[in-house]
């Protein structure tokens, strides 16, 4: 091989691996402090922790053990009003069962003035959502299931009734008239009543008070004066199944582009809305087969009139020929057909 060849060759393989070894040096040295970055530990926030909540908390939230945590927080930002883990009365065992009284957003700390424990006033007005009533509905053991409803319960009003007739015995009825309304206190108790160990203790109650639209608060007021009203528990799952009815049947609906957030909130609140569009019923004909089913059709006051009239007339014409006897005012009539 020509020797010029040969130089010129040698001088390619030194002159590539020259390059190979500055491209690979600088590679190196361009990813070695990514890599310290993102090696880097995140700081871990440091100083006293306070009371935040876990989730956007609106006016009228109950607060549960889940709602809020405590969080540790930069020493200079702590405010007097914060609740500070290891105060008396900030635990959250003392907290929950306390109702938000200004909008809470996720990850604020919470004030001891945005909540509202039973018994303070205004407790009752803060539980309430947003343009809904408080309505008092009286129960016994019987109506208001044995005591097992508690506050934060949901139930159903049935409405029992006897509806009477022109003829015959009066109709029995029972009627579920409003669904879905949420349990504020019983008597005057808005939380239940825990033993030692922490368990809900049962007791019997004369009141409940439920929360409801203006419009289903008159319609259980006029209720009361009807017949007698039982309250129905409802199961947790109830509310899904609310749900899905109300968006199949296009009372709600999600604009397009909401979050995630935005469907769940649009959601919890229709899970949550009180309900009086669907009534179902049961007569005593559907018990027992010597009830009644139905009620015969009311007649005209004016038919009912000569009806009257003419029962008279032949009750009457039975009796045949009587003479009025007055003794001392009082008028009576002796039939003498019979003497």
């Amino acid at each position: 091989m020509d020797r010029k060849k040969v130089v010129l060759l040698v001088a390619a393989l030194l002159v590539a691996a020259i390059t190979a070894f500055m491209a690979r040096s600088m590679f190196t040295g361009a990813s070695a402090p990514q890599a310290a970055a993102a090696a880097a530990p995140a700081p871990v926030p440091t100083g006293p922790k306070v009371l935040v909540a876990t989730r956007a908390l609106p006016p009228g939230t109950l607060i549960t053990a889940d709602s809020v945590r405590y969080q540790p927080w930069p020493k200079e930002l702590i405010q007097e009003a914060y609740f500070n883990e290891g105060d008396e009365g900030a635990s959250i065992e003392k907290l929950v069962g306390t109702v938000v009284r200004n909008a809470v957003t996720a990850g604020q700390p919470l004030t001891q003035g945005s909540l509202v424990k039973p018994g303070d006033r205004g407790f009752l007005a803060a539980a309430l959502g947003p343009g809904m009533r408080a309505v008092t509905v009286p129960v016994s053991a019987l109506t208001g299931v044995a005591g097992f409803v508690f506050p934060g319960d949901r139930v159903d009003l049935v409405l029992t009734q006897n509806v009477n007739a022109s003829a015959g015995p009066p109709l029995k009825v029972s009627e579920t008239i409003v669904r879905n309304l949420r349990v504020l206190a019983t008597d005057q108790r808005a939380t239940p009543t825990l033993d030692e160990k922490g368990n809900t203790i049962v007791s019997e109650y004369k009141l409940v008070t439920i929360e409801a639209t203006p419009r289903i608060a008159e319609k259980i007021t006029v209720a009361q004066s009807i017949g007698t009203i039982s309250l129905s528990l409802r199961a947790l799952t109830d509310n899904a199944a609310e749900l899905e009815l109300a968006m199949a049947s296009g009372d709600v609906t999600i604009p397009e582009g909401a979050t995630a957030e935005q469907e769940q909130a649009i959601m919890r609140q229709v899970a949550q809305r009180p309900s009086a569009d669907r009534s179902s019923y049961a007569t005593g004909g559907d018990v027992s087969r010597f009830q009644r089913s139905s009620i015969p059709a009311q007649m005209p006051i004016a038919v009912a009139a000569e009806q009257a009239r003419t029962q008279k007339q032949v009750e009457r014409i039975m009796k045949g020929p009587v003479v009025r006897v007055s003794r001392g005012g009082n008028v009576t009539e002796v039939d003498i057909s019979r003497r």
